[in-house]
């Protein structure tokens, strides 16, 4: 009796270990994802984050307008390195805060004429950098697809006097996949 009741502990115990090496299947690390309302303004918006644990991350999105003659922003592209706080109750899901930082090109400074309201450009291309905070909510599924809504706003800290704005913001409704 002693010897199956040993046999049995042992086992359990052998379960016990296994079932900890088990992962869940929202704790994994990677994600990719692109903005849905990107397209909308003639651009494309790429980002890639990584878990550091359950409630935070880093991550950076790249953002490119197509055809700035068509669209009303006077951004060029810009890189933007974030860090996220999670408060959900699943691995990094839920809503969250973030700060994040914006590298950019914008159009430089427009003068308008007032004789025959024609517009042109004084610097052709100023290079910014803006500091900012945001937040959002995520949602992941089992599989990994994951959507994620976002909002961000900040300041130009670095050649605002160069451009018309000196703000910046974020607007992400965005689909991606997480691995």
């Amino acid at each position: 009796m002693k010897k199956n009741f040993l046999l049995l502990i042992i086992l359990f115990a052998i379960y016990s270990v296994n079932a900890q090496n088990e992962t869940d299947p929202y704790q994994k690390n990677n994600e990719i994802k692109s903005n849905a309302l990107a397209p909308l303004w003639q651009s494309f918006e790429v980002g890639y984050e990584r878990h550091l644990n359950h409630n935070s991350s880093l991550g950076l999105s790249f953002y490119y307008v197509f055809d700035n003659k068509k669209n009303e922003k006077d951004l060029n592209y810009s890189i933007s390195p974030y860090y996220r706080r999670y408060f959900g109750k699943k691995y990094a899901s839920g809503w969250f805060v973030e700060g994040f930082g914006m590298l950019a090109s914008t159009d430089g400074k427009k003068i308008y004429a007032s004789a025959d309201h024609s517009i042109y450009t004084e610097n052709p291309d100023v290079i910014n950098f803006a500091l900012g905070a945001g937040g959002g909510w995520k949602w992941v599924s089992k599989s990994g697809f994951l959507f994620e809504a976002n909002v961000g706003y900040g300041g130009i800290l670095v050649n605002a006097d160069k451009t018309d704005h000196t703000i910046s913001t974020k607007f992400e409704l965005s689909a991606g996949y997480r691995f």
